[in-house]
């Protein structure tokens, strides 16, 4: 056997944290970037192109032992194209529509028995769930993007003339948000971290907790046998995270991401092995990594563009404040609200370990100054 050479469709920060662990790793390693100077093209061998392309991916896939993807923007006749051409895929297209079509999310969560929301399909008429509601565009949506509370008819109907086919659910009132990391490989080894707490502002998670604090042995079982359920149920090979409402001691499936996920970022520090080189594992067919906790927790911070565009200089101040905070940094342009990176500290102090995030946080863009 020879060192394997993996392919990535999407050059963002996700594959950028990706090309660590395959270094170490010794596999090739080369990603599709949309322009030269995409996060992940910054630090690995690229190709440019356009990913809604067939014949474009097709030649980057056929250089390629496996094919995997940083986003769910492929379109699916790109996918089977690849697939068609004999080049292995993770996840493969029927799996990867979960990631991508909401609609037939919420199909496969009802069929495996696991809790959703009220939901329906919306085509314009015939409303069955009562306001407020939640309306999501059944694809293209992240980041709180193609989201959107509905408090009347009339913005229903204003929505769905401009959007048109609608996935509607009933808005809960829920205690807090989860995620949970599962992986899984073509023979069927599947592992699960710790749930994460993950704490959310207009749509964007601005950092987590792992795992979720006080969360009862009872219910941190539960949602980790059910992310391994629907890792199998839909035959998933590499990492999901599957993203829970929690409501006392009940949980509700949110979304699926067939991929690396901002939630399990914690998991370079915090896990015996990160999200990143388990899927790796995964899609190579190696046998998947322990997903064991290295502390007690671990506190997540993402850093956003704010006022501050020098990004180094901070090191200075955050460095001889917190010696064991770790950054991440994803070599993009600052921009107000852009995800430019990230820091993490591990402890056996939630509230000190909290704290000490927030502040570099705040203090990389620019909202304190000391």
């Amino acid at each position: 056997m020879s060192f394997p050479r993996v392919g990535v469709i999407g050059a963002g920060q996700l594959a950028r944290m990706m090309a660590v662990p395959a270094s170490d790793l010794g596999i090739d390693f080369k990603v599709f970037a949309t322009i030269p100077n995409d996060s992940a093209a910054q630090v690995s061998h690229f190709v440019l192109g356009d990913y809604t392309k067939i014949d474009a991916v097709l030649e980057f896939a056929k250089s390629c032992d496996v094919l995997t993807f940083e986003h769910e923007l492929v379109p699916q006749s790109v996918i089977k194209a690849v697939e068609a051409a004999g080049i292995k895929v993770y996840p493969q297209s029927e799996s990867f529509t979960y990631s991508q079509d909401k609609l037939e999310m919420r199909k496969k969560i009802a069929e495996l028995n696991l809790p959703n929301p009220k939901w329906q399909k919306y085509q314009g008429e015939g409303c069955e769930i009562g306001f407020p509601l939640i309306a999501k565009l059944p694809s293209g949506g992240y980041d709180g993007r193609g989201v959107f509370q509905i408090d009347s008819e009339a913005q229903l109907q204003e929505l769905h003339i401009k959007a048109g086919t609608l996935l509607l659910e009933e808005k809960l009132n829920f205690d807090y948000e989860i995620s949970v990391m599962v992986a899984r490989s073509p023979h069927d080894q599947a592992a699960t971290w710790p749930a994460t707490l993950t704490i959310q502002s207009d749509g964007i998670c601005t950092s987590t907790v792992t795992p979720v604090p006080e969360i009862s042995d009872a219910l941190a079982n539960k949602v980790q046998a059910a992310a391994l359920e629907i890792a199998s149920g839909i035959s998933l090979v590499g990492v999901m995270a599957v993203e829970m409402f929690i409501i006392g001691e009940n949980f509700y499936i949110n979304e699926l991401a067939l991929r690396p996920h901002n939630s399990g970022h914690w998991s370079i520090e915090g896990s015996e092995t990160s999200q990143f080189e388990q899927h790796l594992r995964a899609i190579l067919d190696l046998p998947l990594g322990s997903t064991a906790l290295r502390t007690k927790f671990t506190v997540m911070g993402n850093v956003l563009g704010g006022e501050k565009s020098d990004m180094y200089r901070p090191y200075l101040h955050l460095m001889a404040r917190a010696p064991n905070l770790k950054f991440h940094q994803y070599g993009k342009e600052v921009k107000p609200g852009r995800k430019i990176g990230h820091v993490t500290m591990c402890g056996e102090n939630l509230l000190q370990l909290q704290q000490e995030v927030a502040h570099a946080v705040d203090y990389m863009n620019g909202v304190i100054d000391e």
